[in-house]
């Protein structure tokens, strides 16, 4: 049977405070909404239709892959669902409604979901969760027989109905044709003057049908987001519930609680995470590596047996072998060829540094292309900006670069080539020679100190 689904999206998030559609506050590295779109296709949906209104431009720039629907007014989850109808009109099968601040859902909860209601025959089933703090959520109501009877909106249920722990967790399946036949009979006649999805499970089981109650194993899994503290609260859930994976692949993790890893991160058995690292984005990490402590990766591509600390690396690649601080930042572009070693206080920013060179300390190399085995001095700089125009610099295979030296580019440095410390070049160093570009020393024996 075809399974599409509706997330409802268009909530502002007023709680949230922020100029930021709620739904793409991110959990995990990645916007609540795509990760709920996650779910379901990993459910089997093979169509998601997001209906959008607050924000709705920035959603759209954000989010792709789907079907937008726009929710002029927000008056009600029912009316959100209804705007969808039109894209639904070929429709015949089930629809899974999901709303767009669950991030902890999962694939696998919603499979379980969807397929004990398409078992059943209900018209309509909905996802149930035991909150051990209900506050917030429509309850639950079932008949003596425990069959469900109705759901009752907090702001809406009697002092008796909000003892009630069983509480909806705003996951449903439904009949795509009697979804919409029932939406056009949801009145507005409640405390919020809201058109509610649930009341269309009250319609459906008035007109005879069955209504389905499926619940979920674990509460954490269904929790909404509408604060910046349920947020931070989802957020540790799910870093807990990652790194708990990688240490299940064979990943030492030091300490989870300190140790931030995004949901697409790939880290390799025996690597170790040391406390407070922060691996983020589209980052890959190989096996056999000492990673932290105090390091953030971002969107980086990092080999096999590398040692790094005290660092951030960013849209750069590390490759095996490296050794990496303290106090490193690579930035955008650049590459760390195997066995390279860098020590502390090293900036590099758009260079290729070939395998097994070596740049110990309090370097910036900007732009440049490094050959293999090359020794760059303390201190050294290149120097690629005039003003107006970045130049790259060239340095050879088995060079040596001496102590506190400017190179100012463009500029070539041959292979074998030595600098002598204390060098500023400006001209192309040919293979082999020995460049020293600096005043001779005065010393004058007789002299005045002017401040004296």
């Amino acid at each position: 049977m075809t399974l599409e689904t509706i997330i409802l999206a268009a909530g502002k998030g007023t709680r949230m405070k922020s100029d930021l559609p709620k739904v793409l506050h991110k959990v995990g590295g990645k916007p609540m909404l795509q990760h709920v779109i996650n779910a379901a296709k990993r459910a089997g949906s093979s169509r998601e239709v997001v209906v959008i209104g607050a924000g709705a431009e920035l959603v759209m720039q954000t989010i792709s892959g789907v079907e937008f629907v726009m929710q002029e007014e927000q008056l009600g989850t029912g009316h959100a669902v209804l705007s969808a109808k039109k894209n639904f009109e070929q429709s015949d099968g089930t629809v899974l409604i999901l709303c767009g601040d669950t991030p902890l859902l999962t694939g696998e909860l919603l499979q379980k979901f969807t397929a004990a209601h398409e078992s059943s025959n209900c018209a309509a089933t909905v996802l149930t969760a035991e909150m051990p703090d209900a506050t917030g959520y429509g309850r639950v109501i079932r008949e003596a027989d425990g069959t469900f009877k109705k759901i009752v909106e907090e702001k809406d249920a009697t002092d008796l109905e909000k003892k009630i722990r069983e509480v909806n967790a705003g996951v449903y399946c439904f009949d795509v044709k009697k979804l919409f036949d029932a939406l056009a009979k949801v009145k507005n006649d409640n405390a919020q003057g809201e058109y509610y999805l649930p009341d269309t499970l009250t319609i459906l089981k008035g007109a005879g049908e069955t209504i389905g109650v499926f619940t979920a194993k674990y509460a954490d899994e269904t929790i909404g987001i509408n604060s910046r503290v349920q947020l931070a609260a989802a957020d540790r859930v799910f870093r807990m519930k990652k790194n708990h994976e990688l240490m299940d692949a064979g990943v030492t993790i030091i300490d989870p609680n300190t140790t931030f890893i995004d949901c697409d991160v790939q880290i390799g058995k025996d690597t170790t995470i040391r406390p407070n690292t922060y691996i983020e984005g589209d980052t890959t990490i190989g096996t056999d590596c000492e990673i932290g402590p105090d390091i953030r990766f971002t969107d980086m591509k990092v080999g096999n047996k590398v040692k790094a600390q005290f660092s951030y690396c960013h849209e750069a690649e590390i490759c095996d072998g490296v050794t990496l601080g303290p106090y490193v930042h690579i930035r955008p572009g650049t590459t760390i060829g195997a066995d390279v070693k860098i020590g502390n206080f090293v900036e590099i920013k758009n260079s290729n540094i070939g395998k097994g060179s070596k740049l110990p300390h309090l370097q910036y190399i900007g732009d440049t292309d490094m050959g293999s085995n090359v020794n760059i001095g303390c201190g050294t700089v290149t120097c690629n900006y005039d003003g107006k125009e970045k130049f790259r610099t060239k340095i050879g295979d088995n060079a040596f670069i001496g102590c506190n030296t400017n190179l100012v580019a463009p500029v070539n440095v041959g292979d074998g080539a030595y600098i002598g410390a204390g060098s500023t070049i400006t001209k192309d160093v040919p293979k082999n020679n020995l460049a020293i570009a600096r005043a001779r020393q005065t010393n004058i024996e007789v002299w005045k100190d002017k401040r004296k």
